[in-house]
């Protein structure tokens, strides 16, 4: 009897707040309280943009349309958002008002930017990204803020020229050590990673070169072919060159010896100096490095180093086959045990 009657009086409290909702003139509430900053026409483009970091919502932006249901709007005017301008409005606006002004951002904004305009791209962006690297790719503020490293902002032209689409590849894939940017092939398939790095290019990268073949309808499949599915998998069991035969014996005392101390006894990255290291040590045993690293490029690293880090080119202490024994050591240890 009691669930029955609270059930009764739930929707009564409903029914009223949805017919009080209609004599409510959201247009004017859209005007006094929220344009602003998110525009007249809603697409956030207003006095107050260039002062905000992050700007006001895009309401009209495919983006938009993808994260944005009324439950979360009604939440955002509500409560605010924590990291923006966007301050709560419940101690100033009734539920009703709420309600009201929720459909009308909805209906009045982003009717023309239902889900089914958007790319599978940006739909996976919206879904696995955007939390991290923000709705424009430079990084949501939360995350630049309160992550370190922070997420790398795709629009930064220096940031551009350090990329490839292969290496944005397998960072969605394989995630990146010693960061919070966690490997996503268990949850996406092939074909998603391929095209939300694409998009990414597309989107926040225009001007680069893999921007202009992304770009470029007539270079696209080309280079998806070339650079896409395909390089994503590395054949970890490629032998050594010049038919090298690694000694594990050998390779274990050069590595505790040598390496150890940055490396880690256990090959994660943490050993006694690592402290002191940025960019850390490379963590063998993080799930990018077991899918990258085979026999050819653990000899490539060891011998050449690791521009703007720590790792020297140890060819020049150890000979070709001192490099092979080291590399056999941590191929047989960490990498595929």
């Amino acid at each position: 009897m009691k669930t029955t009657l609270f059930l009764i009086l739930s929707t009564l409290t409903m029914l009223a707040t949805a017919i009080h909702a209609q004599s409510i003139d959201s247009a004017a509430l859209y005007q006094d309280f929220c344009s602003v900053c998110h525009g007249d026409k809603g697409d956030g483009n207003s006095h107050a943009q260039q002062g905000m970091n992050p700007p006001p919502r895009d309401f009209t932006s495919p983006l938009s349309a993808l994260e944005l249901n009324q439950q979360r709007i009604s939440n955002a005017i509500r409560e605010g958002v924590p990291g923006t301008a966007m301050s709560g409005w419940k101690p100033r606006l009734s539920e009703a008002q709420i309600t009201a002004l929720t459909t009308f951002i909805r209906t009045r904004f982003m009717l023309s930017a239902r889900v089914e305009t958007t790319t599978p791209g940006s739909r996976t962006y919206a879904d696995f990204c955007s939390v991290c690297h923000g709705d424009t790719g430079k990084g949501a503020v939360w995350a630049t803020e309160g992550l370190s490293p922070p997420p790398i902002d795709f629009t930064d032209k220096k940031i551009q020229s350090s990329l490839s689409r292969k290496h944005m590849i397998n960072s969605v894939s394989f995630g990146k050590a010693e960061t919070a940017m966690t490997g996503w092939k268990s949850r996406l398939t092939d074909d998603q990673i391929n095209t939300v790095v694409d998009y990414v290019i597309s989107s926040f990268m225009s001007g680069s070169s893999m921007a202009l073949v992304a770009n470029n309808p007539q270079n696209t499949v080309a280079s998806n072919k070339h650079d896409g599915h395909a390089h994503t998998h590395t054949d970890i069991n490629l032998p050594f060159p010049d038919d090298l035969q690694g000694n594990l014996s050998r390779g274990k005392a050069l590595y505790t010896d040598n390496c150890s101390a940055c490396h880690g006894e256990e090959g994660d990255g943490r050993g006694p100096r690592a402290y002191f290291i940025n960019p850390k040590p490379r963590n063998f045993l993080h799930t990018s490095s077991r899918a990258n690293l085979s026999r050819p490029a653990l000899f490539k690293s060891i011998s050449k180093g690791r521009l703007r880090t720590e790792m020297p080119a140890w060819e020049k202490v150890f000979n070709q086959q001192q490099i092979a024994d080291v590399s056999e050591y941590v191929f047989n240890t960490f990498i595929n045990p």
